[in-house]
């Protein structure tokens, strides 16, 4: 995984503030192989249950997300997936295949 533990910490942490501590991250893509180099931190987040799931609020969310990590990450490309209950797409699917729970 090519994140520190600071990194890790960080968006755990950007996470549980947005959307409490019941949410699940994972990271996927190129980060997650030791053997590549650069590119952007791709997350999938899994929202509590009981979460509301109105496209409004997701992008409301996502924003906000997207803002704890720069203030904390820095300026960097972060790509966000949000899962909804039985998502049925494919990047869910493979970012939980081939992803790192953080």
């Amino acid at each position: 995984m090519r994140l520190t533990t600071e990194q890790a910490q960080a968006i755990r942490d950007s996470v549980t503030e947005v959307f409490g501590a019941a949410a699940q991250v994972w990271l996927f893509g190129s980060r997650v192989d030791d053997r590549r180099r650069g590119g952007d931190i791709d997350l999938l987040v899994r929202p509590p249950a009981d979460r509301a799931v109105d496209p409004e609020t997701a992008w409301r969310d996502k924003l906000r997300l997207l803002g704890q990590l720069e203030r904390r990450l820095g300026e960097r490309k972060i790509d966000i997936v949000l899962e909804a209950p039985d998502d049925p797409r494919p990047i869910v699917r493979i970012a939980h295949q081939t992803g790192i729970p953080l």
